[in-house]
């Protein structure tokens, strides 16, 4: 399974008619947040596969009756669990609050209020031997991939998914590589792959094994 996960940034070479021959391959668009929605919608047009996709803390807040609020012909997938193109996907989008009128941004403790509707399905498919794919979010889990200021903090709640329910892939954005915490934006965390997506990557997702 080829994934183009995108985040943060508009790439130009992305954002092209060009990008439909270049990325022919992609089965399937994944996004981190913190884009426009056109962009996205762009993406899924242009290469004709399916998009899913977390709101970042530069996001509208989700409305299904306000298109500006939503990427048209996408799957918000934040809080939510959902099979596509035959794998299991779950979502947790935000950031951590550093504005106290900050959109999409959450204390610590309203992270893990968050993940409440995650926790039956997933639990129910570790019963019945399905590993979760890919989780989808926006920012990194709290150490891995994160900094030090304000904004860029990881989640403690992503740790605790990933240590309850190791999924394969941890795709996110939000935090940039240039930082010295970040020269590496692959990194293992309880047999998960995290990795950082900022501004695009495209990868072959080795999803063969099914059981946990």
């Amino acid at each position: 399974m080829k994934i183009l996960a995108v985040s943060d940034q508009v790439v130009q070479t992305l954002y092209t008619p060009s990008a439909s021959t270049r990325f022919r391959e992609a089965d399937l668009v994944i996004g981190c947040g913190d884009l426009p929605y056109p962009y996205l919608e762009y993406l899924v047009t242009t290469l004709n596969i399916p998009l899913v996709y977390v709101p970042g803390n530069h996001d509208p807040l989700y409305s299904e009756w306000l298109a500006s609020a939503r990427a048209e012909g996408g799957l918000n997938i934040d809080r939510r669990l959902e099979t596509v193109k035959g794998l299991r996907v779950a979502g947790l989008g935000g950031s951590v609050r550093y504005r106290p009128d900050g959109t999409n941004q959450y204390s610590q403790a309203q992270m893990y209020k968050r993940l409440l509707p995650l926790l039956l399905p997933l639990a129910w498919d570790r019963l019945r031997g399905r590993r979760l794919d890919i989780l989808v979010t926006h920012s990194p889990p709290r150490g891995i991939h994160d900094d030090d200021d304000p904004a860029h903090v990881g989640l403690s709640a992503l740790n605790s998914l990933v240590h309850w329910f190791r999924p394969r892939y941890l795709l996110h954005g939000h935090t940039v590589f240039y930082k010295q915490n970040l020269i590496d934006p692959v990194t293992w965390m309880d047999g998960t792959m995290v990795v950082n997506v900022y501004p695009y990557r495209i990868f072959e997702a080795a999803l063969d094994e099914r059981s946990i």
